[in-house]
């Protein structure tokens, strides 16, 4: 079986910790709305494929500037370097957005239900948008209110699309589905540089994850 791949999340300027982290991981997320200002300092010292993420209120991010603003720092992302930028299905002129960013970088188109797990059906209709839109990437995440709610993904993962997909549901409940969905078809999964450096509820650190896939004894 081959090695799932792990994207680490960056949620401060601890520039050093992901240095340390660097050789376990595959790519990472740059959080732009969590580091703030210094978000430019970390990526310029970054050997690794990374994502631009500038995530809204409303999906569970802190950006709280102008819609403009927070669109400007993705397309600034793109000329630093970014390999992906993250914008949310819900972001307003997506159909104008995504072609702009497509030009010279893949786009992950996203969606955040911070609520529940909707139905396998409901799940596979946001992928069929996202797709639609225009993504080379689709990201599926909702909240875990049950045990069940894991399976749910997994089956949204085992499905086969035109475009990679990464989905999981967040919280305890959910931790499972962090850890399962890139084994059975999801493109990768995220895990924090370190514990306490977490940027969703759930969310399980490089060191666990490698370890556990280890355990596992996925090469």
């Amino acid at each position: 079986m081959k090695s799932p791949k792990i994207c680490a999340v960056i949620t401060n300027a601890d520039i050093e910790t992901v240095k340390e982290i660097e050789p376990q991981v595959d790519l990472f997320e740059v959080r732009i709305d969590l580091i703030g200002d210094r978000w430019i300092d970390v990526v310029k010292g970054l050997k690794k494929p990374w994502i631009a993420c500038n995530r809204l209120v409303d999906e569970g991010g802190q950006w709280r500037d102008s819609e403009a603003r927070r669109i400007e720092k993705l397309l600034q992302a793109i000329d630093l370097g970014a390999s992906i930028v993250d914008v949310e299905l819900v972001t307003k002129n997506l159909e104008h957005i995504i072609p702009i960013i497509k030009k010279r970088a893949g786009c992950l188109v996203s969606d955040h239900n911070l609520e529940k797990t909707p139905s396998l059906e409901e799940l596979k209709s946001i992928v069929s948008k996202q797709i639609d839109a225009g993504a080379d990437i689709c990201k599926v995440v909702t909240k875990a209110n049950d045990i069940k709610d894991n399976w749910t993904v997994i089956q949204l993962v085992s499905e086969r699309y035109n475009v990679p997909l990464v989905s999981f549901a967040m919280g305890n409940l959910g931790v499972l589905s962090r850890i399962l969905t890139p084994l059975n078809g999801g493109y990768f999964t995220y895990a924090s540089l370190k514990e306490g450096a977490e940027s969703a509820p759930g969310q399980v650190s490089v060191k666990d994850l490698v370890k556990l896939y280890g355990l596992l004894e996925i090469p």
